[in-house]
């Protein structure tokens, strides 16, 4: 899970994204996967953009992917896979099934006219039907990023259910630069996971292959996130002063 192997808001009483949900309890399967700390992404960028917090920590936004080639392979590959959603479906050739059972899940959505949060919460229960396999199991490769074609023939492991589900609510028509994959250390269990995060006003929602619940990030307490990317910039995460 860990992409470098190769190379608490205050809610209004009005806010519609507010969630009255049960605490989130974590468990379950996470991702195997070392951490690592800041000293590993190099010499910093110029210029990072104001701080913000996720999950408590200050965050610093950098421009451009080239750190995170895994990540530019999969965005690579959604692109290309986005040529086969209207051809005939032909079991015989990867993902063509999949990825229009995927593209009729949108079109349904869509056509159903909720609200932004209802669909939020239908994409994360939707991606989360599918099973849990680590990479050296399901790829034989200690760490593999799959696309959503992928994800959906063969499922995967946590960053898997978050690109998937980043995709899939981009497709919907939530802009890309709201959201973000965060990868980040479960400090309950002591092992690296990953999740989408979905920024909405006022509040950040997390979307976890451990919950059907979408909550705020202010409801998690043992996630330490490590570093986020989108499609165009990442950011990195440092302790709060």
């Amino acid at each position: 899970m860990n992409e470098f192997s190769d190379t608490r808001s205050t809610h209004r009483a009005n806010n519609p994204y507010r969630i009255h949900r049960r605490a989130f309890l974590g468990g379950g399967t996470l991702c195997a996967a070392s951490i690592l700390t800041s000293a590993a992404f190099g010499p910093a960028q110029a210029a990072p953009t104001a701080t913000t917090r996720l999950f408590g920590r200050v965050e610093r936004k950098y421009p451009g992917l080239k750190k995170f080639p895994k990540w530019q392979g999969t965005l690579d590959k959604y692109f290309a896979e986005q040529q086969l959603v209207d051809k005939p479906c032909d079991r015989k050739q990867f993902g063509k099934c999949d990825l229009q059972e995927w593209a009729g899940f949108i079109h349904n959505l869509k056509a159903s006219q909720g609200s932004e949060i209802t669909i939020v919460d239908a994409v994360n229960r939707e991606m989360n039907k599918r099973s849990y396999i680590l990479d050296p199991v399901n790829w034989n490769l200690p760490d593999y990023w799959a696309s959503p074609g992928e994800f959906l023939r063969k499922a995967g492991d946590c960053e898997d259910y978050g690109i998937a589900k980043f995709m899939t609510l981009r497709a919907l028509g939530i802009a890309p630069e709201r959201m973000r994959v965060v990868v980040l250390q479960d400090l309950n269990l002591g092992v690296a996971h990953a999740v989408m995060a979905l920024n909405v006003p006022g509040d950040v929602l997390i979307l976890d292959n451990q919950t059907e619940q979408v909550i705020s990030h202010s409801r998690i307490r043992h996630y330490k996130p490590i570093y986020a990317v989108n499609e165009q910039s990442w950011w990195l995460f440092l302790p709060s002063a």
